[in-house]
């Protein structure tokens, strides 16, 4: 086989979600975890730190973080909070009804700073960081 006839991530994640409920329903359920661990894993590599260092930095274990970076769970309101003020990021989260335009985030922000986004049905969710 060819490296060229192998599939994207992306790709067997779409099949996946196209051909298994369950775990579209997990995928959608879960698409804010999976955005806020996209941003710490980015903003590890970026400041060079260990998920323990991490973890010190920000008063919290380094499983909890490892949890986090999991993005199998959503994080809880003070959860951000406290990575937000002790890491300095910006989390913008943009929940509405599927079909409507985000109002809260600039286009900018949109599209630079991406971390998630996820649509069912009946709802859409954005997430950036700056």
């Amino acid at each position: 086989m060819k490296l060229s006839d192998l599939k994207s991530n992306d790709d067997l994640i779409a099949e996946e979600l196209e051909r298994d409920p369950e775990f579209r329903a997990f995928w959608e359920r879960t698409a804010l975890g999976r955005a806020v661990a996209t941003a710490i894993v980015r903003y590890r590599g970026e400041h060079d730190l260990s998920q323990r260092d991490l973890a010190r930095l920000v008063g919290m274990t380094q499983p909890q973080i490892a949890r986090i970076e999991l993005g199998e769970t959503n994080p809880s309101i003070e959860t951000l909070q406290r990575l937000s003020a002790k890491l300095g990021i910006e989390f913008t989260i943009d929940v509405r009804p599927a079909g409507q335009p985000a109002r809260n985030l600039t286009k900018s922000a949109q599209s630079r700073d991406l971390v998630g986004a996820a649509a069912t049905g009946e709802a859409a969710l954005l997430v950036t960081t700056s």
